[in-house]
């Protein structure tokens, strides 16, 4: 489960196997002991070493259609002369690869990114107004992350940011696998004035590793129709624009 990106709880465990709390507790102190997980308040977590993503090339190949459809509802909400920042998600790469072509000319769009992939598509663009975050590359991601990149961020303000997620339900908010790409998913949703997130309904549901936005913080969320329906209903609840593609 753990290795699924989950996070366990302990009740959810006691129900499951059939067995008591404190069973459940008694061997994840063992594996906690033995080097495999971390306890955490009502259940456990991975550790970070343990929490390891598929290569990139992989994940875009994953559910790529609902990805490409995301991609293109969400690349229709820019408008001209915005700035928008894009992070290393493989459903954000497909927002900026359908960027409609009147966009892609000098002035009519600022894009911000940590993404190496992502800014070396744009690149290819007739005229593109292009920043690309400094710092620590993580080779999984194929993205930057880390102190400098942070305090660049201190230093923007956007109009939309759009992230890509690991998981989204009403408890956690938005989470991904990562720490450092969730400490920068973080400062990146902070800096914008609304904050999209780009998901395939795989996502929804689930809790991830480590936390980015609460619901409360979230503006938009672009996904297919395979979502949850009750999910839908209560982040509509919340206030939370819901666009199903």
């Amino acid at each position: 489960m753990l290795r699924e990106g989950r996070r366990l709880r302990v009740a959810d465990l006691v129900h499951e196997f059939g067995v008591t709390d404190t069973s459940i507790r008694r061997d994840l102190a063992i594996l906690e002991a033995n080097g495999v997980l971390l306890r955490v308040h009502g259940g456990a977590v991975a550790r970070a070493s343990e929490v390891r993503p598929r290569p990139v090339t992989d994940r875009m190949r994953l559910h790529l259609a609902e990805k490409q459809r995301i991609g293109a509802a969400a690349a229709a909400l820019i408008e001209p002369g915005e700035i928008i920042l894009l992070d290393s998600g493989t459903t954000t790469l497909q927002v900026a690869a359908h960027v409609p072509p009147a966009l892609r000319t000098s002035g009519m769009l600022t894009i911000i990114t940590n993404s190496l992939r992502l800014a070396e598509d744009v690149l290819t663009w007739p005229a593109p107004n292009l920043i690309l975050l400094g710092g620590l590359c993580v080779q999984d991601y194929q993205a930057i992350v880390g102190t400098q990149a942070l305090e660049q961020l201190e230093h923007l303000m956007v109009d939309k940011v759009f992230l890509g997620i690991d998981g989204l339900t009403l408890t956690d908010g938005a989470t991904t696998a990562d720490i450092l790409m969730a400490e920068i998913n973080r400062h990146m949703a902070a800096r914008a004035r609304q904050v999209i997130l780009v998901s395939d309904s795989s996502k929804l549901g689930r809790a991830g590793f480590e936390p980015i936005v609460q619901v409360n913080q979230i503006h938009r969320l672009v996904t297919d129709s395979g979502a949850p329906p009750a999910l839908v209903e209560a982040l509509r609840a919340e206030g939370v624009l819901v666009d199903l593609v």
